[in-house]
């Protein structure tokens, strides 16, 4: 069978975005996966098996938006139309005084976590709006720091925190043309980038503590069931944690 939807992901070498690349792939997305480094989008589409839906690695940084646009016109080139963005991509920085952050580490925060998703999504809402049939579905990251930081996280708080001003506007400017957009905040998947959680982090009394974490599956499976929604219907947001990680009640 041969898939006519077509989904992109972006950080789709590791982490949440490859388990979210993985599970839309196994579930019939024609999927691009989207990462700076071509080698490791290889090799996660290699690991996720073989598949009725087709693959495509494209290397692409999100804040370059030369790149970004390269990236889109690419994946429609391939697959014909774009039905799905999850805009992933992100970093953060080791916690750190506000006085302490390099300026350059806040504008590389900000370039990849809130221009980038910016410029995915300015490319992914226009290909949507002109496409036949219209629509589409836009998926952001948040993140629960965008709703409660962790100690010494301005840059990657500030950025998460816009990050559902974009979703809430993407939300409203697309209603005209059967775009839909939502969010998911994640709380503790357990990645590479989250496994210091499990040894010990900053909390907000100042004291260091291991964290519950979750399987990044869990992840995986709530974007499918967000982006197999008619586009009727939305999930605006959507937030999956652990349970006994630190966040109701959080300071």
């Amino acid at each position: 069978m041969t898939s006519n939807r077509t989904a992109v992901v972006t950080g789709a070498g590791t982490g949440i975005g490859k388990a979210v690349a993985t599970a839309l792939l196994r579930a019939g997305w024609n999927t691009v996966f989207c990462g700076r480094r071509r080698a490791v989008l290889d090799e996660a589409i290699r690991q996720a098996g073989k598949t009725d839906a087709r693959a495509l690695a494209i290397a692409c940084d999100v804040s370059s938006a030369d790149e970004v646009d390269d990236l889109f016109e690419t994946a429609a080139e391939a697959f014909g139309r774009i039905d799905l963005l999850f805009n992933n991509a992100g970093m953060g920085y080791k916690s750190t005084p506000i006085d302490e952050i390099p300026v350059d580490v806040w504008n590389q925060v900000v370039g990849v976590n809130l221009t980038g998703s910016f410029l995915c999504a300015r490319k992914a809402f226009g290909m949507m709006r002109r496409q036949k049939p219209q629509g589409g579905r836009i998926i952001n990251n948040g993140s629960v720091s965008a709703y409660a930081p962790r100690p010494g996280s301005v840059p990657y708080t500030a950025t998460k925190h816009a990050i559902t001003g974009l979703t809430k506007t993407l939300a409203l400017d697309g209603r005209p043309y059967d775009i839909a957009c939502g969010q998911i905040d994640i709380g503790n998947a357990l990645t590479e980038m989250a496994a210091p959680m499990t040894v010990g982090v900053p909390q907000a009394n100042g004291s260091i503590a291991a964290e519950a974490v979750m399987d990044v599956e869990h992840v995986a499976d709530a974007v499918v069931h967000m982006a197999g929604l008619p586009l009727d219907a939305n999930v605006l947001f959507m937030t999956v944690m652990a349970t006994k990680m630190p966040y109701v009640g959080r300071g």
